[in-house]
């Protein structure tokens, strides 16, 4: 019996103080001093310190609990995060102390990749290593092409495009090293007969799903063809790595060249506005816009959208083994990208990094697509 709802998500600073030691936590092992940190964090000064991630997220979990309430489901929706306050650790000590045992498991991450899904399951291996304790663990895998995402998607693109009717429409979304792009989604698993994580011999999961989410949002949003592209946002690491391209500023400036007038940008990489949605898109891609005297609107993130959330809901709902769901592979294997598939394998979504660890043992929890 499923005691509580463990929300994983990055976290973010709550105040000025909070900044550098958040930079630490996020650069953990990559040898970056203090001065470089205090450099590349100075976006978050200009929001006072505070990232926008922790009330975002706060907002999520009451949407979720009160549309879980009016199907007749109680439960406790607690978060843990991976570089700031309530650490991961913190929280499932707190619930243990609660007399949970067993806990469904949402990231606030919708596609699959190993930064989005397998390292919060290795953030969560790593808190049950910590503390020693033991739970019951069922994770919701990664929803991006879910109804209810793209649904919710196809309304902030609606909207945003009658505000500028001959915009061309950028879907951005995190960019990643391509390496890690191409260790994105199931390993050998993927060849199984009947799993759905991903057809028989696709590679790069991360961008293809995106592909696919986007291609589906901008037929349900009455686009044309040739009036939408992906590009991406967020870059960061050693110039010489090559991460997924265009930058969303680059495209824009290449755009303007050549004769467009009016840009919006949508961002389906994420679930609500985070730091990357209000500090380069709100800021960074509006200056860019302005600079190349380029009409501009910013489109909504899926946020508390009814569908999204209807859509988490009846995941629960599923791994509660209640409802109707809408995540069962017989019934519909193309529903979900993870489809079929109830277990992390030791290869999926690797990190892109040479010799990198298998997966840790604990966090082959059943999957719940």
């Amino acid at each position: 019996m499923t005691d509580a709802i463990l929300v994983l998500s990055y976290g973010g600073p709550r105040g000025p103080e909070d900044v550098l030691p958040f930079m630490r936590n996020a650069t953990r092992g990559r040898g970056i001093p203090d001065e470089r940190l205090v450099e590349v964090s100075g976006h978050y000064q200009m929001f006072g310190g505070v990232s926008p991630i922790n009330e975002r997220n706060g907002e999520l979990m009451d949407a979720l609990g009160a549309v879980l309430r009016e199907r007749g489901i109680d439960l406790p929706i607690v978060i843990g995060n991976r570089n700031w306050t309530p650490y991961v650790a913190d929280t499932l000590r707190d619930l243990a102390a609660s007399g949970a045992r067993d806990l469904l498991v949402l990231a606030t991450a919708a596609y699959a990749s190993y930064s989005g899904c397998r390292q919060y399951r290795e953030d969560l291996a790593g808190a049950l290593a910590e503390t020693g304790l033991s739970f019951g663990l069922t994770k919701i895998g990664p929803f991006a092409e879910t109804d209810g995402f793209v649904a919710a998607n196809t309304d902030a693109v609606r909207a945003a495009v009658a505000e500028l009717p001959d915009a061309r429409v950028l879907f951005v979304t995190h960019s990643i090293p391509t390496a890690m792009d191409a260790a994105s989604g199931p390993g050998p698993r993927s060849a199984e007969p009947g799993s759905r994580m991903a057809a028989p011999g696709e590679a790069n999961t991360y961008s293809a799903q995106h592909r696919r989410v986007a291609e589906r949002v901008a037929a349900a949003a009455g686009l044309a063809d040739d009036a939408w592209e992906i590009a991406y946002c967020s870059r960061s690491g050693a110039p010489h790595i090559p991460w997924l391209e265009p930058d969303v500023n680059d495209r824009m400036a290449e755009l303007a060249a050549e004769g467009v007038r009016s840009v919006v940008t949508v961002p389906f990489g994420f679930v609500n506005d985070h730091m990357e949605v209000v500090y380069d898109l709100d800021t960074q891609a509006r200056e860019t816009a302005a600079e190349h005297d380029l009409a501009y609107v910013r489109a909504a993130t899926v946020g508390v959208h009814p569908a999204f959330v209807g859509m988490l809901a009846d995941a629960v709902e599923a791994a509660l083994g209640r409802g109707e769901g809408g995540f069962d592979p017989a019934a519909d294997p193309a529903r979900s990208l993870l489809g079929g598939l109830r277990t992390c394998t030791a290869t999926c979504c690797g990190s892109g990094r040479p010799g990198g660890p298998a997966l840790p043992a604990a966090c082959g929890a059943p999957e719940t697509p």
